[in-house]
């Protein structure tokens, strides 16, 4: 009588990997207005997210959650699985979390080289006492830092600006300062705030390559607000679209698109 063979064992398969950044029912009320309702989803580490809805939807809202400016009413934000709930401020850049802002914000009397090394500033290890005495390991830190200035500065075709004053740039150029100075932290994350606004369609064919190739050679996660649809659709591994402070879709760009919720909320009959 021939055996009966024992079915093999399952090969176990391995654990999905955490995501890098974890919403979860984050609800913001400022007095009697809902600016954010119960807001829940997930960037993985790698992904380019997009995060789109109309005007008031909520969108920079949700980004100052992120940043810590606003205190959510409810909910928490998980980065690499620890709550950002509590910490302050200014440990966001150290936690490996940059931002830009949907206006440059710069240092317009700064020249572009300046610009770029205040986003070095936290990396850095000198204090007062070293820079009054003249060490010379603050001295070789300050070299060092400002190499890598120039290197972010190459990486964002600015040499031509590196001494000039960034009040008297073009806009665009400006952005591309201000992506330069979020670059020198060194972020695991980069929350970009609608960077093609003020463009025109070849400057936004540029910042499109630039924010692939942010992900790829600086290896950056990406979360960006962008009213541009074409941009979006053209780079983003995920798209959440919130609307009136609700999420009302979530994945895959073209699964985002067809949604009737966000056609009827946001992007009208067609693109």
């Amino acid at each position: 009588m021939s055996a009966i063979a024992s079915p093999a064992a399952a090969t176990p398969r391995p654990p999905a990997a955490a995501p890098l950044l974890s919403v979860r029912d984050v609800t913001v009320r400022f007095g009697g207005i809902l600016a954010l309702d119960g807001i829940t989803f997930d960037v993985d580490e790698g992904d380019i997210v997009g995060l789109i809805g109309p005007n008031g939807a909520g969108k920079t809202t949700l980004f100052n959650c992120l940043s810590r400016l606003y205190v959510p009413t409810s909910g928490d934000i998980r980065f690499r699985g620890q709550s950002v709930m509590s910490l302050a401020r200014h440990r966001i850049a150290d936690l490996g979390i940059g931002r830009t802002f949907q206006n440059a914000a710069l240092f317009e009397t700064l020249t572009v080289l300046d610009n770029v090394l205040v986003g070095g500033h936290h990396v850095t290890k000198s204090d007062f006492l070293s820079n009054a005495l003249g060490l010379k390991w603050v001295a070789r830190e300050e070299e060092a830092v400002e190499a890598k200035a120039m290197d972010k500065i190459r990486f964002m075709g600015l040499e031509e600006y590196v001494d000039r004053p960034a009040g008297g740039l073009p806009f665009p150029v400006k952005k591309r300062v201000e992506l330069a100075r979020a670059l020198m932290s060194e972020p695991t994350l980069l929350l970009l705030d609608e960077p093609a606004a003020g463009l025109n369609h070849g400057e936004i064919e540029t910042l499109s390559e630039q924010i692939r190739r942010i992900r790829e050679t600086e290896k950056v996660t990406i979360l960006l607000v962008e009213h541009h649809m074409s941009l979006v659709m053209a780079i983003s591994d995920k798209v959440v679209a919130i609307d009136f402070g609700k999420k009302i879709a979530e994945g895959k760009p073209a699964e985002v698109q067809r949604d009737p919720a966000v056609i009827r909320a946001y992007l009208g009959e067609k693109l």
